[in-house]
């Protein structure tokens, strides 16, 4: 509700005008004089619902608009992290506005409080999570409830509940600033669990946020020593995790059927730091009730269209994979690589269980400790300039110990052949069937000679076309 304009209800995807007649201020007074007093943050409930609302003031320090959010208690929706909250391990939810971390949030204290039987107590800055007024709502169970009697007091009264209330659980919606940041820490180190929500969608946007990086152990930079840099094969300024994370687990909810959890957060953020791509669990409830666990799929190659199939020759189950360690390369790139590729390798993080080792030229010539071992076990080393798929690609195509190698070097030739073709006599030239890889080394190729391609076809018969230059019937003439 805004002065002067028609009252609207807001849904996802959609707008509702509620009247036709403009919102006067007896409106906006009749709507205040209905609800309860507005705080510091100019948000105010209605005693035992769990409905806020929120008001907008001019200079003046008058209400001119109305932020009515219907609030309700929605049960079961903690049923996809269930299990990590029986751990007794301290979870942080994020997740965009509106997406539901509250009512999540609310349920868990529910559960924790009535079916684990835990002491739990709720610090509510704006009575979001147990509703206005002074008896709670329901729906948080057994669950103890300290108000909070402005927003920046919620770190002291966060410190109070545990040093008084003897909890077992402590629950916190929207830990915003540094003073809450430091506030959850103090009471993590003191063996309480912590369940809370933080302003962010993302791990990435806490460990890119100064202020809330405490969370997830707090990001520092740290200068090694000329010996230990070589021996990393790093700069030797580093990006390094400065503590033990306040919260073990963090899930980021994209809906209440669907998040994704990360189940060791020291390790992400650990192997995040160091450039490797450590994903996330991925894990979705079905109608009948139970959870799907999904790792998320490899990053797809950006080509005229994803690969439906590979030129395995039915033997892919076959063939040994080549284990090949990586260092200084960027892990997300490599592994998107051998997608690509369709290798059969699998990248690991020991040396000495590796069957071949690939680095960056400026590491290798450092001789670090990582490549001085794979010499001395006499494993073969690649050595790339830079790190592109390319490069990588590259690698890759030598590692597999059949003839697929062979294959790829009829390929080159054999465009060639038809481009040779093609600026001899003019006429465009459609090549054989290929998988995805294959079409896209064609394009390469015959990008070199300036010459235009097109894909065409659905697989498996998809296929490149190399367009002749200057070719009359090609204008349409």
């Amino acid at each position: 509700m805004d002065l002067g304009r028609l009252p609207d209800a807001r849904f996802p995807g959609h707008e509702v005008v509620l009247s036709r007649n403009e919102v006067s201020r007896a409106d906006l007074q009749y709507v205040i004089d209905h609800v309860g007093e507005f705080g510091d943050d100019n948000r105010a409930g209605i005693e035992r619902t769990l409905h806020r609302i929120s008001c907008i003031r001019n200079r003046r320090g008058d209400v001119v608009g109305l932020t009515c959010r219907v609030g309700r208690a929605v049960y079961g929706t903690n049923r996809v992290i269930e299990d990590l909250v029986h751990s007794g391990k301290s979870i942080l939810l994020l997740g965009a506005p509106g997406v539901g971390k509250t009512t999540m949030l609310r349920e868990v204290a529910r559960v924790l409080s009535d079916d684990v039987n835990r002491r739990v107590v709720i610090v509510d800055t704006s009575n979001e999570i147990g509703g206005d007024g002074d008896i709670p709502h329901p729906s948080i169970g057994g669950a103890r409830r300290m108000q909070v009697p402005t927003p920046a007091l919620q770190h002291g009264v966060m410190i109070e509940a545990v040093e008084n209330h003897m909890p077992e659980v402590i629950v916190i919606d929207e830990i915003g600033t540094e003073l809450e940041a430091t506030a959850a820490r103090t009471i993590a180190e003191r063996g309480v669990q912590l369940v809370g929500t933080a302003h962010g969608n993302t791990l990435d946007n806490l460990m890119a946020n100064p202020t809330l990086a405490d969370l997830i152990g707090g990001i520092q930079t740290v200068t090694l020593g000329d010996d230990e840099a070589r021996r990393r094969g790093t700069r030797k300024s580093i990006l390094e995790r400065k503590a033990p994370p306040t919260f073990e687990v963090v899930v980021e909810i994209r809906n209440w059927q669907s998040v994704a959890v990360h189940e060791d957060v020291a390790a992400t953020v650990d192997a995040r730091l160091r450039g490797f791509d450590a994903a996330p669990q991925a894990r979705e409830l079905r109608a009948d009730g139970n959870i799907d666990f999904m790792k998320p799929e490899p990053i797809r190659p950006d080509h005229d269209e994803a690969p439906a199939e590979r030129d395995n020759g039915g033997d892919e189950e076959a063939v040994q994979k080549v284990k090949l360690y990586p260092f200084s390369i960027s892990r997300g790139k490599l592994e998107q690589a051998n997608f690509n590729t369709g290798m059969p390798v699998e990248v690991v993080d020991d040396v000495s269980k590796a069957d071949a080792l690939m680095t960056l030229r400026h590491a290798y010539r450092k001789k670090p400790a990582s490549v001085r071992e794979a010499e001395g076990n006499s494993i073969p080393i690649y050595v790339i300039k830079s790190n592109t798929l390319y490069q990588m690609e590259q690698v890759l195509l030598q590692l597999r110990p059949d003839d697929r190698q062979d294959r790829y070097a009829a390929v080159y030739r054999n465009t060639e052949d038809a481009i040779a073709e093609i600026m001899s006599n003019g006429r465009s030239k459609e090549l054989a069937p290929a998988n995805a890889y294959i079409r896209k080394l064609q394009h390469e190729i015959a990008n070199r000679y300036n010459l235009e391609t097109v894909s065409s076809g659905r697989e498996p018969k998809r296929r490149v076309r190399i367009i002749a230059p200057t070719t009359p019937h090609e204008s349409g003439y």
